[in-house]
């Protein structure tokens, strides 16, 4: 999956779950405070994350990701790892 489709895809669920104006969403802004973040939000973004994109996020993995290019970059490696794993199962 290309970059521009994952955030395409990231995008419309954060506006869609979220709540969030599509103007809102600027790479370098943080993400925590234009979403405003708690810990169950969290909770829905390794659900959407799961259903869009095949993998589980942990806790841990939102650690270091602050903005919304930081999001899209730790998604975009975890989505290049499970691909790579996937493939070496077939």
């Amino acid at each position: 999956m290309i970059r521009e489709k994952i955030i395409e895809t990231i995008n419309a669920f954060l506006i869609d779950e979220f709540e969030v104006e599509p103007e809102d969403i600027i790479l370098e802004d943080n993400i925590h405070e234009t979403l405003d973040l708690d810990s169950l939000d969290y909770v829905d973004l390794v659900v959407v994350i799961q259903n869009n994109f095949g993998f589980k996020l942990t806790a841990e993995d939102f650690q270091g990701v602050d903005t919304f290019e930081d999001f899209y970059n730790m998604v975009e490696k975890h989505l290049h790892k499970f691909t790579q794993e996937n493939a070496k199962l077939n």
